[in-house]
């Protein structure tokens, strides 16, 4: 078996984030993948420097729009393919998703939509799950995802859940869909090791609720059930400052 320690982090811009060191973090990080959302930066807009981070390949996702959504994924072991193309054409749109295949496993980062613009984007949230669901179970090799999911999953992952329960990101149609994962045997790595640590995830700069730990779990690292048993540890990092989310991790041998 291989031990595996993997990051995940919405950084919110990646070009914003050199400029804070960025790239020193990642070269120091005792990591061997780590996926990021929001970068906010099609590949020729980035530096040499932020494509060729020591020690790391990168791969990038990036939407239609510049300065919007996109994913990145950097490794230091070579896959056997990157997975920047999908059947379902919802998960193609906005540069949301990308994905790794390895000898024994899979590996996707998510940014996954926020409903926060109206009912219809609630539903084009939920069009997502499930299309990213049936994708990932067509697989022939088990499975992890992270990411930005937008969803606190119980009352334990938001810090003021009455009052969010017809907000986007804690409404019931948002959080079914993390039900029916769980109840598929899906784990959430954090979940496994802390089931009753209160820890967040994101907070809302507006408000300045970091400050306050006014906040949100809603960045995830899942597995399939068939790797519960090579799950090590998995942790939030929230004394890593930079972006209105802190990054996750998780260690797992396979």
């Amino acid at each position: 078996m291989t031990h595996f320690k993997l990051y995940s982090w919405n950084i919110n811009g990646i070009r914003a984030q050199e400029k804070k060191g960025f790239i020193n973090w990642m070269e120091n990080l005792d990591c061997d993948i780590i996926g990021l959302q929001e970068t906010k930066a099609h590949k020729e807009q980035l530096s040499d420097k932020l494509l060729n981070i020591q020690g790391y390949q990168s791969y990038f996702k990036s939407g239609e729009r510049k300065g919007y959504s996109g994913v990145a994924i950097y490794s230091k072991i070579k896959p056997l393919r990157v997975i920047d193309h999908f059947d379902h054409e919802i998960l193609n749109s906005d540069g949301r998703l990308i994905g790794l295949e390895f000898d024994k496993f899979f590996i996707f980062i998510g940014y996954f939509p926020n409903g926060g613009r109206g009912i219809e984007w609630v539903q084009h949230k939920i069009n997502f799950y499930n299309a990213f669901y049936d994708m990932i179970e067509s697989l022939s090799k088990p499975v992890i995802f992270g990411g930005d999911i937008n969803t606190a999953h119980h009352e334990i992952d938001l810090a003021r859940p009455n009052e969010n329960r017809n907000t986007s990101g804690f409404m019931d149609i948002e959080r079914e869909w993390l039900h029916f994962i769980t109840e598929k045997g899906y784990i959430d790595t954090y979940r496994h090791f802390h089931p009753n640590e209160i820890k967040y995830t994101w907070w809302d700069q507006k408000t300045k609720s970091r400050e306050r730990n006014v906040g949100w779990r809603i960045d995830y690292f899942f597995v399939q059930p068939t790797l519960k048993q090579n799950l090590i540890s998995a942790e939030i990092h929230d004394q890593i400052l930079g972006s209105d989310h802190c990054p996750i991790s998780l260690e797992i041998e396979i």
